[in-house]
């Protein structure tokens, strides 16, 4: 199908669908895209940052006799710290294939690539790497995220195959 027929029939579904809920009927068919997502879990950067809170209250030693900050500051800086731990933990880092786009989330926001501005996607054992024309290469990694790099692979051949991307296969 072409895309201005698949936008028409999203349009026209999305109207029908509308209107039988208003008669309180069921909806046809879902309007909106396919949509893989890939869910990884992000570990390292709460562990460190425990790590560094550990460091801090043995470095600071508030129990002692000559603490000289005020606790109070001090176990709330310690409760922040703790609290963006959680917050990137829960934090899930993801890779998003639909039919012609790619999206994933940074520190810097939600980034979209679209099959024109990819050069090449790379296979390696534990990494899928997803490199641009312009701006950084994406890594997706099963040992620092906890991606399922296999069923990745699948879907982005997929991708790959019907938008004509060159694809590599590295081994160790």
């Amino acid at each position: 199908m072409s895309r201005s027929w698949e936008r028409m029939v999203s349009k026209n579904s999305k109207e029908i669908n509308k209107r039988r809920k208003k008669d309180g009927k069921k909806g046809i068919t879902s309007s909106g895209p396919q949509v893989d997502r890939f869910k990884g879990r992000n570990y390292v950067v709460p562990v460190m940052l425990l790590m560094l809170i550990v460091l801090y209250v043995t470095l600071a030693q508030p129990w002692s006799k000559d603490f000289m900050q005020d606790p109070t500051m001090f176990w709330l800086t310690v409760g922040c710290y703790v609290v963006l731990a959680v917050f990137y933990y829960l934090r899930r880092p993801y890779l998003s294939v639909t039919r012609d786009t790619l999206e994933t989330r940074k520190f810097t926001g939600y980034k979209t690539l679209r099959p024109g501005e990819i050069r090449k996607i790379t296979i390696q054992p534990g990494y899928v790497i997803v490199e641009s024309v312009k701006g950084a290469n994406w890594v997706f990694s099963k040992l620092m995220n906890r991606f399922p790099i296999h069923d990745m692979e699948q879907r982005l051949k997929a991708f790959a195959e019907l938008h004509h991307i060159d694809w590599e296969v590295k081994a160790k």
